[in-house]
C-alpha cells in the first residue's frame, strides 16, 4: 500500500466520488440510447459491455467497454492529481465498488472487468497493458469473456510486483477478490460446461 498522507476525511471524500463515478450504469444508458431497449430485460440482465453485445449492437458494446474503463481510470487519475496516490487508490477501488453494487440500481451493477483494466491502465500502463494482454489470451483460449477477466485478476497482484508497482499490490488483491465474487455463477457455469460463448445470445 502506499504511504497514508491524505487526511482521512479527504479520504472519505475521495472514497465517496470514486463511488458515484463508477456507479454510472454506462450500459443501461448506452442501450437506451441506442434503441435496444431495456439492458436489465436483456441476455443475463448483466450492464457490462458482453451483456450489451447480446443485443447484436457492437458500437454499443464498445462504447459501454470504454466508458465503463474510463471511469474506473477517472476515478483514479482525479484523485491522485488532486490528492495522492493514497487517495487515488482509494477512489479506484470505491469506483470498482460502484460499479459493480451501484446504489441507483438497487447494488446490483457489472462484473467489474472493464473498470478494473481502466483502473490498471490509470495506476500504472504496463500492468494494464499485461492485463489486457491476459483477459485477450483467456478470452481466445475458451470464447468465454468471463475466464478472460478472471484470467486478467488472478495474475494483477502478481504483475504488480514483478513490474515493480509493488504499492498496489493490496488494492489488486482486493479488486481480484471483488472480480471473483461477481462472477461466482460465472464459475459455477464454467464448471458446468454451460458458461456462454462471446456474442451468443443468452
Amino acid at each position: 500500500m502506499p504511504m497514508i498522507e491524505t487526511f482521512l476525511i479527504v479520504l472519505l471524500v475521495w472514497a465517496v466520488i470514486g463511488y458515484l463515478i463508477g456507479s454510472i450504469p454506462f450500459g443501461v444508458v448506452v442501450a437506451r440510447m441506442m434503441g435496444l431497449g431495456n439492458l436489465r430485460e436483456i441476455g443475463s440482465g448483466n450492464i457490462g459491455a458482453t451483456n450489451v453485445l447480446r443485443t447484436g449492437s457492437k458500437p454499443a458494446a464498445a462504447a459501454t467497454l470504454i466508458l465503463d474503463a474510463g471511469k474506473g481510470a477517472v476515478a483514479l487519475l482525479l484523485a491522485r492529481s488532486l490528492a495522492g496516490e493514497d487517495a487515488a487508490q482509494l477512489a479506484a477501488l470505491a469506483a470498482m465498488i460502484g460499479h459493480c453494487f451501484p446504489v441507483w440500481l438497487n447494488f446490483k451493477g457489472g462484473k467489474g472487468v472493464a473498470t478494473f483494466l481502466g483502473i490498471l491502465l490509470a495506476l500504472a500502463w504496463p500492468v494494464g497493458i499485461a492485463a489486457c494482454v491476459f483477459w485477450l489470451i483467456g478470452a481466445a483460449a475458451t470464447r468465454m469473456s468471463s475466464m478472460g477477466g478472471l484470467a486478467s485478476a488472478a495474475v494483477s497482484s502478481v504483475l504488480v510486483v514483478l513490474m515493480g508497482y509493488g504499492t498496489a499490490y493490496i488494492l489488486c488483491i482486493l479488486l481480484t477478490i471483488i472480480v471473483f465474487w461477481r462472477h461466482r455463477e460465472n464459475i459455477t457455469r464454467i464448471r458446468a460446461g454451460t458458461e456462454p460463448k462471446i456474442g451468443q445470445k443468452k
